[in-house]
């Protein structure tokens, strides 16, 4: 790939129509220019800017508020809570720590999204923070030092699964080819940013450079390239030239966007070696978030749900998931066997034994890995207590923070987790997830977190003790990985 060519990303089958939401490409360009600004706002390339306030303008006592509850907050925690809103879909601006209208405009979204509470209080920043890496986890966004380049990079492996090493750098790419990411190092005595900004910037039939960059260490260029759009960057520094391109459809841009933002953020040219992670986050939900320092730059490390096993799953798109509670049976949601004639667990078939109207099915399996039988929770779930869905996914048994909300838990759980357990911290089972949404709301290509119905403890002690499998004994505070491993996916034939 020519080192200045951004139309080398052809992405095709796009309609060449414009989108009326302001671009990705256009927030991203304030990743170039330094600084944040209390506005947090982006710095569209084609766009009028705001008014300035009126003097003497009346003050927002609720932004007021925000404002001086966020500003509080160390820099790092700042920061988290932003990249969080951008992984929930309510904030499209730099994470920069910095308080605007639209980190407002963002908090108050997700408030009203998610029940209307202070996402800024203890529990609501930790309930927060726990969303946005759910979201995170589920795009697989590793943040890391790039083998080929040397730089610190975030790259979406769920979307990019495929990944070639190039001579100075590394690809990315969707499996249709239409996103690609790619780092590129340049060694001392080769390329300079003068001359990559040259190359970047030059006339090109077919590709319009919308904006352009060039400051003593930086270099950013955006291009729409036909149906395409693109943004470069480049840093200098002792080791040379470092930088990536990343190039989408821009009929993608709803569902990519997301993505470039988290990858700009996350983009550290030259990190300390002896700082920079090789992974990202910890995997124990409801902590606060911490960082990881890089070059000098706060590299947010919320919280995330996090495969507890490998999972024997059978090739196919899971339909739901079950828990094994005796030997051979499973428990579901009978949602999960809507139009499903014939159920399979792994590559054994399932039968149906019973079902009941509460939403409930039991099948039976041969071969089931071994069973467990969680001790039902019998006081009511408060808001301030945390939850665990326990999912499969193709990495294995994700574990998805949670809160409740009346009978429905607030979880990011991905499609296919029909019928998967919800537990408190202490391992009892709060109930199944009733029924999954046949068409989610997607960010970035993910689904965030949603707001779930369940089938409640009581109604399964009542069933399983109908089918002659009493209630399982209190058992010492084990915590809900405990039930993992009986986890099993469900998959319709």
């Amino acid at each position: 790939m020519d080192s200045g060519d951004a139309s080398r990303c052809r992405l095709p089958g796009a309609s060449r129509g414009r989108s009326r939401r302001v671009t990705p490409l256009a927030i991203l360009i304030a990743l170039g220019l330094g600084p944040v600004q209390a506005q947090d706002r982006p710095v569209p390339a084609r766009t009028a800017p705001r008014p300035a306030p009126v003097a003497g303008a009346p003050a927002d006592p609720a932004f007021e508020a925000a404002k001086a509850t966020f500003e509080a907050l160390p820099e790092a925690d700042r920061k988290a809570v932003q990249d969080a809103l951008v992984w929930t879909g309510d904030f499209n601006a730099v994470v920069s720590g910095a308080f605007g209208r639209r980190t407002f405009e963002a908090l108050n979204a997700y408030g009203a999204r998610t029940g209307g509470g202070d996402p800024l209080d203890p529990h609501g920043r930790s309930a927060l923070l726990a969303a946005g890496a759910a979201a995170r986890n589920a795009a697989r966004f590793r943040v890391a030092v790039d083998s080929g380049s040397g730089a610190l990079l975030g790259v979406p492996e769920r979307l990019l699964a495929k990944r070639t090493a190039l001579p100075a750098g590394t690809r990315w790419q969707s499996q249709d080819g239409r996103v690609t990411l790619e780092s590129r190092t340049f060694p001392p005595g080769t390329e300079t940013l003068d001359s990559l900004f040259e190359k970047a910037t030059a006339p090109l039939p077919g590709r319009k450079v919308t904006y352009k960059l060039r400051r003593p260490d930086t270099v950013v260029v955006t291009a729409e390239t036909g149906p395409g759009l693109s943004y470069i960057r480049y840093a200098s520094g002792p080791e040379g030239v470092r930088g990536f391109l990343f190039g989408y459809d821009r009929t993608l841009a709803p569902e990519v966007g997301r993505l470039v933002i988290a990858v700009a953020n996350a983009f550290v040219p030259f990190p300390d070696p002896a700082a920079a992670p090789a992974a990202q986050m910890p995997a124990s939900p409801g902590t606060p978030a911490g960082t990881t320092r890089a070059a000098g730059n706060p590299v947010p490390q919320p919280q995330a749900p996090a495969p507890l096993r490998p999972a024997s799953l059978s090739s196919a798109p899971a339909s739901g998931a079950g828990l094994v509670v005796v030997p051979g049976r499973v428990l579901t949601a009978a949602a999960v066997l809507d139009g499903c004639a014939q159920p399979q667990i792994g590559s054994a078939p399932a039968r149906v034994l019973a079902t009941d109207p509460a939403g409930l099915a039991l099948l039976e399996v041969q071969g089931a890995p071994a069973p467990f039988r969680p001790a039902i929770r019998t006081e009511p779930v408060a808001g301030e207590d945390n939850l665990i869905a326990l999912a499969p996914s193709p990495d294995g048994i994700l574990a998805a923070p949670g809160e409740a909300r009346g009978d429905d838990v607030i979880a990011a759980l991905q499609p296919g987790s029909g019928g998967a357990p919800v537990l408190d911290r202490a391992g009892r089972l709060v109930g199944l997830v009733a029924r999954y949404p046949s068409a989610p709301r997607r960010v970035a290509g993910v689904v965030p977190p949603a707001r779930l119905p369940l089938v409640p403890a009581r109604a399964v002690a009542a069933f399983l003790a109908a089918q002659g499998l009493p209630a399982a004994a209190p058992r010492p505070e084990s915590g809900p990985a405990a039930a993992a491993p009986a986890v099993v996916a469900i998959t319709c034939r």
